[in-house]
């Protein structure tokens, strides 16, 4: 988006009265089993969602609450107090569970600039994700992770449920005698170790040469590392950029990945033998990875109006409205990045004047007009899946045209 750019937005809103089976459903105790008993019964169309106002007096919300958001595509909305409360409350629902102009503004911010576009920008719909467990000490901890079950029960539904935008891989690795790129300062005051907020960057440089996961894929990485400290500089803890101490003691990089710093508790008893046995608590690991894994897909949660509540996605880490707002984001980011890379293969050509184009690159540019053009009509009338799948067609034909061997030696990147 720029100055001269703007998101135009049609909502399309039908009013009915619940069926039976939805009054039944209404009439749970508690909000949590009314959303999982009207799911089924909702549309379950990508994009779609399903209000339900319920009167204003209704003990299904807590007290205080107006407005609760499901994990599905459907939220409870207390009637209030004449038709434009309720105008209002509807109004914000569609902020929150659909996308914005400010949601999309993000997404288009994170492109890489025309002047940048270069065989490392491409648009890859396949990743993978490296979780490394780093002991640096392995004297002092003999460290063990349930990866394996962490990975099925946590990470694996939210990739599933990613699955639309993007397929992944997910390895795990540990690594001995990896240390950090700074040196932590020592606090007398709590006797522990502290790493400011201006030193994260260097910390990742030293840890990603042991990695060897980049370098090894064919697709971009994501990595996770546990850093489990060595003795002598434990407990350790990052601090913000304010000098609190961050409460997960985590911090991420975008694109990158992220750290988890995982302080081995408690004191030593003198007759300790070494190394120490270290079972680490992977719900706690995992609600971190996780948070972070949200972030870096630019998944974060709104922020509402204080009578709204929303539920948790559980274990899936990702509700279904959450997933929509995402596909509406990418679609339209593909949709930039097409229009991005067919203009700037047009103005090399442009430049270079006399050059033979292959029927092949030709072929690829047309087919990518095409899909983008399909993209937008199916965008237009809220067809979110088959927009998105064109626009994922469309990334993929301009690239290939704009990446042709036979053009490649022409671009200087």
């Amino acid at each position: 988006l720029t100055a001269r750019t703007s998101i135009t937005s049609r909502y399309e809103i039908v009013y009915r009265s619940t069926t039976a089976q939805e009054e039944a459903a209404l009439d749970a105790v508690t909000a949590q089993e009314a959303d999982a008993a009207l799911h089924p019964l909702q549309d379950a169309s990508l994009g779609s969602l399903t209000v339900y106002v319920i009167p204003e007096a209704s003990s299904l919300l807590p007290q205080g609450v107006g407005v609760y958001v499901g994990k599905h595509r459907g939220a409870l909305v207390r009637a209030g107090e004449g038709l434009a409360a309720l105008r209002t409350r509807l109004q914000q629902v569609t902020q929150v569970m659909s996308f914005t102009a400010s949601s999309i503004t993000a997404a288009l911010s994170d492109r890489v600039p025309t002047s940048q576009l270069g065989p490392d920008a491409r648009r890859h719909f396949k990743s993978s994700l490296g979780d490394s467990l780093v002991n640096p000490d392995p004297k002092s901890h003999a460290v063990h992770w349930d990866i394996e079950g962490a990975v099925n029960h946590y990470v694996q539904p939210f990739l599933d449920k990613l699955s639309f935008v993007a397929n992944f891989s997910v390895d795990s690795q540990i690594l001995y005698y990896a240390v950090l790129g700074v040196t932590p300062r020592f606090d007398k005051e709590s006797s522990s170790f502290l790493l400011s907020a201006h030193s994260l960057p260097h910390v990742i440089n030293p840890v990603e040469a042991r990695l060897g996961s980049s370098a090894a894929s064919l697709y971009p990485v994501l990595n996770f590392l546990l850093y489990v400290p060595e003795r002598s500089h434990s407990p350790l803890y990052i601090q913000d950029k304010d000098g609190a101490l961050v409460g997960t003691n985590a911090f991420h990089s975008p694109r990158w990945g992220g750290i988890m710093v995982y302080n081995v508790e408690g004191p030593v008893p003198p007759q300790a033998s070494f190394p120490l046995h270290v079972e680490v608590d992977m719900v706690r690991v995992m609600e971190v990875f996780l948070a972070q894994l949200r972030l870096l897909f630019g998944i974060s949660r709104e922020v509402v109006p204080p009578e709204f509540l929303l539920e948790s996605p559980g274990n899936e880490g990702l509700a279904d409205w959450e997933l929509d707002r995402l596909l509406w984001a990418r679609t339209v980011e593909n949709i930039a990045t097409v229009s991005t890379t067919l203009t700037s293969l047009a103005q090399l050509l442009d430049k270079i004047g006399n050059i033979v184009i292959k029927d092949d690159v030709a072929s690829e540019v047309y087919r990518a007009v095409a899909a983008v053009q399909n993209a937008m009509a199916e965008l237009a009338t809220g067809r979110l899946h088959t927009a998105f799948q064109a626009s994922k067609e469309a990334v993929t034909s301009s690239e290939r045209a704009f990446f042709d061997p036979s053009l490649l030696h022409l671009l200087s990147f």
